[in-house]
């Protein structure tokens, strides 16, 4: 749960950083008037991908370490191919 949690406050700084790179101003909500469509849903891919990457990244780290703590795998081997 706490590395949840801390994954969104990281997922959140990230985001906010790359927005910062977009634009100058606080990145808009969807109900926001004077928001154009296109900076609305630029906004929203931004924050998906950078919240689906963040999360990955302390997945995969996560795994990496209980690996090396107890050298067991927690997760799949190999990727399904079929």
């Amino acid at each position: 749960i706490v590395v949840g949690i801390v994954a969104g406050m990281l997922a959140r700084q990230v985001f906010n950083e790359v927005w910062g790179h977009i634009d100058d101003r606080e990145p808009p909500d969807a109900t926001t008037q004077e928001a154009t469509w296109g900076k609305v849903l630029g906004a929203a891919a931004v924050q998906g991908a950078t919240f689906a990457v963040t999360k990955a990244a302390v997945n995969r780290s996560g795994a990496k370490g209980f690996h090396w703590l107890t050298g067991i795998w927690p997760g799949k081997k190999r990727a399904d191919l079929e």
